[in-house]
């Protein structure tokens, strides 16, 4: 059994980390709301933006020859995925579901995957797995804007208009609410506005019903064609814009749920180290009083042997 000097110690280093752990959720509680904020804010946008697209996409003169980025290609050889996890641990198994989604959705291809790397802790993990990183991105603002996410987009986007990736798909974690953070991957590329359910922005784009869109003829200027140059760059990069932002919001939500149980383990550790610290302080008064009574019978037998 420990001494009560260890177990004081001990008592001593857990809670300090415990202050450590209150301290970290309290942070992510702050951030998460900031990040919760900004992935609302940019979902009417994002819905806004499918539905100009869809218009473009289905007037007469628009087909899929329109734009490289809405090119099916009747072969798929390589498929490029573009990850998001955190470029820091201390939030439970966040990275972990989603590298394990990834690598699942990789399995069942039965194709060659190229990966693109959002954050330290994916890039470290597929790494260890010998997976192809032809990209990596990591120290994005705790406030990223779509500047931040332009890099991003263009990497995926040049890789796929020069071949290498025939698909590319967005694995990331949609941010349901403080207590639910669910792992997808969908289609980035290519883009195929007339199938909702499958794209990537699915998840947060509501309400847009391009089916419906295509029974009115707009004319537009200069051309459907040069509108779509300019939007389909940019809508991809809102899409990876918007799971940057859920994988934030999701990310702060498990580490401060990681972190309060990490406080609460550490308060339940505290109160049996203390209830063992005065059994041992217990025992050792008990063995002392022994000692002194024991010390204290001894003389008396001794003094009882002089009288005689």
């Amino acid at each position: 059994m420990a001494t009560a000097r260890e177990i004081r110690r001990r008592i001593k280093s857990i809670r300090n980390i415990a202050q450590i752990t209150r301290a970290l959720e309290a942070v992510s509680a702050s951030k998460v709301r900031r990040a919760q904020d900004q992935a609302l804010a940019t979902r009417a946008y994002a819905r806004l933006a499918w539905e100009v697209l869809a218009h473009l996409a289905s007037q007469p003169a628009a087909d899929g020859k329109l734009h490289p980025l809405l090119e099916v290609r009747p072969q798929v050889k390589t498929v490029g995925i573009v990850l998001l996890t955190s470029d820091r641990g201390l939030c439970g198994a966040f990275n972990y579901n989603i590298v394990r989604a990834t690598m699942f959705f990789a399995n069942q291809l039965y194709k060659p995957v190229k990966l693109i790397t959002v954050g330290r802790k994916g890039r470290e993990l597929m790494w260890r797995r010998h997976y192809d990183i032809v990209a990596e991105f990591s120290n994005l603002p705790a406030s990223p804007g779509i500047l931040d996410i332009a890099p991003i987009a263009r990497t995926a986007i040049e890789r796929y208009r020069s071949g290498e990736f025939d698909e590319v798909y967005l694995a990331y974690t949609n941010f349901v609410n403080m207590l639910q953070q669910t792992p997808f991957l969908q289609r980035l590329l290519p883009l195929r506005p007339a199938e909702l359910k499958d794209q990537a922005a699915s998840k947060y784009i509501t309400g847009a019903q391009p089916e419906r869109l295509k029974v009115t003829e707009y004319i537009y200027e200069p051309s459907p064609q040069v509108i779509l140059d300019k939007i389909l760059p940019r809508f991809t990069e809102l899409q990876i814009y918007q799971a940057v932002l859920e994988s934030f919001a999701s990310e702060h939500s498990a580490r401060m749920a990681a972190m309060r149980n990490a406080t609460e383990n550490a308060s339940t550790l505290i109160d049996d180290l203390t209830i063992t610290y005065n059994k041992a302080r217990q025992q050792g008064i008990t063995s002392e009083l022994l000692d002194i009574a024991g010390g204290a019978e001894a003389l008396q037998a001794s003094m009882r042997q002089e009288a005689r």
